[in-house]
């Protein structure tokens, strides 16, 4: 998978003393709402994909996430050090790196990870931003510092993000007529194109029930693994993406969904070797899905916001679906809606 960023920038903070406590807003709700208490989501999708580095580094994901995955994490009464030391040895970082990358003493971040030292808001922020702590995450680290939370948690369909919301149809519309959809940091639909509806033919009417985890629907024995013509392959690719953002994030619901999606029965590989994607698997993995007009063939790109300062968006992403083969694209264009 090919990343690609609307843009992108980098905050460096330095070490001042900030204002305190405060509320993070209340989110909005409506149609673009995803959660508890939302809206159902539209009731069709395809998944997104992601691409894993070298062999060496998938192993070293592999032993961060084994590590440091079912790992307890800290609370919202637990105070800062505890937080900080957390992200720190999830990082697999010894003090002396985190002190050396955030240009302070290792005894006075030994002092804050013990609590004998409190740091002001902008040190946080430092130390968060060196551990490349998601923006959800910088906020329950500045609330456990005592300061208020800096960055919004809006719901799309607040009228602050309405510019956002127009790219991401604008993006949408424009791949027609492939298919493209949006999803939210738990792989949960958002938006999609009107090409992707006709690809989830045949999938239990329970798997496109709102909020529909694209993962699940993709891999589940009722849903699209059935026709995914290189399943096993397709399967690993995401499972190693799912434990990629687990080693990211650190977020406890999408190992549950690895441990669930990985649990699901597959066919053995040798069997799909003839459907396997042929000289496309030796340069990136494609997506074959058996349909009436044949196997569709597919290779993806994921598009993000490069410059977010709103959680939301941060966690959103646009996976786009492009035709990998002559055929592939001929059939796309016969079933697109006119």
């Amino acid at each position: 998978m090919v990343a690609a960023a609307f843009s992108a920038a980098r905050f460096l903070a330095q070490d001042e003393p900030g204002a305190r406590a405060g509320a993070p807003p209340r989110p909005a709700r409506g149609p673009w709402a995803t959660g508890p208490g939302a809206p159902p989501m539209p009731s069709t999708v395809d998944d997104l994909a992601g691409h894993g580095g070298s062999a060496a580094g998938r192993a070293r994901i592999r032993r961060m996430t084994t590590a440091h995955a079912h790992a307890g994490r800290p609370g919202a009464r637990d105070p800062f050090g505890m937080h900080l030391r957390h992200w720190r040895q999830h990082r697999r970082m010894s003090q002396l790196d985190l002190a050396q990358e955030a240009e302070i003493s290792t005894r006075h971040l030994s002092y804050v990870e013990t609590g004998r030292a409190a740091p002001s808001r902008e040190m946080v922020l430092r130390l968060a931003e060196r551990l490349a702590v998601p923006l959800r995450e910088r906020n329950a680290l500045l609330v456990a510092a005592g300061y208020a939370p800096m960055y919004r948690q809006r719901a799309l369909d607040d009228p602050a993000l309405a510019a956002a919301r127009e790219a991401v149809q604008l993006v949408l519309k424009g791949h027609e007529p492939y298919p493209a959809l949006a999803v939210d940091r738990h792989w949960q639909l958002v938006a999609h194109n009107a090409l992707v509806p006709l690809l989830m033919a045949g999938a239990a009417p329970r798997l496109l029930e709102g909020p529909i985890n694209v993962l699940r629907l993709s891999l589940h024995p009722e849903g699209l693994a059935p026709r995914i013509a290189n399943l096993a392959q397709w399967r690993a690719h995401l499972l190693e993406r799912l434990l990629q953002q687990v080693a990211a994030t650190g977020d406890a619901q999408l190992q549950a969904l690895h441990d669930e999606l990985a649990a699901y029965p597959v066919a053995d590989p040798g069997t799909e070797a003839a459907a396997g994607g042929g000289e496309l698997s030796s340069v990136v993995v494609p997506f074959c899905l058996r349909t009436d007009a044949g196997v569709l063939s597919f290779i993806s790109t994921t598009t993000i916001f490069g410059t977010p300062v709103d959680v939301t968006l941060q966690e959103l992403a646009v996976e786009s679906f492009f035709p990998a083969d002559a055929p592939t694209a001929q059939a796309l264009r016969s079933l697109a809606p006119h």
